[in-house]
């Protein structure tokens, strides 16, 4: 029998799938897409002993890599490549990883409590005529006891319900493994202060100005000197203008926050509305970090 495999595209996807891989004690081989922070984080995951096999980068779908395991860790539930591989080559065994907060929504699909498209895109052409096909083959493996739901999120008590209703297992992690491990000698990303402003997608993709978003860094930016970890979408234009401001260090890691903040001192962490809130307070649990999540530029607070 072969070893699972992990089809992930994110950095997230990927700490899931070592989480995954620590908490059953399989070793499982990894389809990774080939962008340089995903290379990054699997050369860190790896150097620090997850459990990964037979590595191997793509674009687009890994048919022969999928067409040769019977077990898919899948990082995108929702993803278009996904549905045409299940569809087709309908493996024997599904686990979901998370994917940001889509895993609320992925469940929710799962179950039928809402539509089984991605969150916030009207879905047409080839992806949503394959996605009953898709659907019916996940549901049928949660039928048969042969999926799961592998989560960071908390899911509530009804969605557990109704995943396990449908015939589902649900496997929760608080990142346990990340946690009990080292930095390796090819980290390199120390973050120099406690206050920490983790950057944010929003200008890149509409959803803020940039002088809305430069006004949000620079009030939280007042205590003093902040260390600001870019997201991995920032356009040059922003982060150039975010470096000119007064006691702001840009720290370029090439990682996710997850594996940079877990591996130092108690941090000061403020950030837009993000699923990384919920990653980072389980990362970082126990160790005096505060996270702080505010809801819009003008600096009001999620309660957490």
């Amino acid at each position: 029998m072969s070893s699972p495999l992990a089809w992930v595209e994110s950095p997230l996807q990927l700490i899931g799938a070592a989480e995954w891989a620590s908490a059953r004690g399989t070793r499982i081989d990894l389809a990774a897409r080939l962008t340089a922070q995903v290379e990054q984080t699997t050369a860190e995951l790896t150097a620090r002993g997850a459990m990964f096999g037979i590595q191997a980068g793509y674009y687009g779908v890994p048919w022969r890599m999928l067409a040769s395991h019977d077990h898919w860790l899948i990082g995108d539930g929702f993803s278009g490549q996904f549905r045409l591989a299940a569809a087709l080559l309908r493996p024997k065994t599904l686990t979901f990883l998370d994917d940001g907060l889509n895993a609320i929504a992925f469940a929710d699909a799962l179950t039928g409590s809402r539509e089984y498209a991605r969150p916030g895109i009207e879905e047409r052409g080839f992806a949503r005529r394959i996605a009953p096909f898709a659907l019916d083959t996940m549901r049928l493996r949660a039928a048969s006891g042969r999926a799961e739901v592998f989560t960071a999120f908390p899911l509530g008590e009804e969605r557990e319900r109704a995943l396990r209703d449908l015939g589902a297992a649900i496997g929760g992690h608080g990142f346990e493994w990340l946690r009990g491990t080292a930095p390796s000698a090819l980290f390199g990303a120390d973050v120099p202060h406690r206050r920490v402003i983790l950057g944010s997608a929003r200008v890149v993709d509409g959803h803020m100005s940039q002088s809305e978003y430069l006004a949000w860094v620079r009030r939280e930016s007042r205590g003093g000197a902040c260390a600001y970890l870019p997201h991995r979408r920032e356009d040059d234009d922003t982060l150039g203008a975010v470096a000119r401001l007064d006691g702001i260090e840009i720290v370029r890691t090439g990682l996710p926050i997850e594996l940079v903040l877990a591996a130092g001192r108690a941090h000061d962490i403020v950030m837009l509305r993000s699923s990384a809130a919920v990653t980072l307070r389980r990362v970082l649990d126990g160790t005096g970090s505060i996270v702080t999540e505010r809801i819009n530029a003008a600096g009001e607070e999620i309660a957490a």
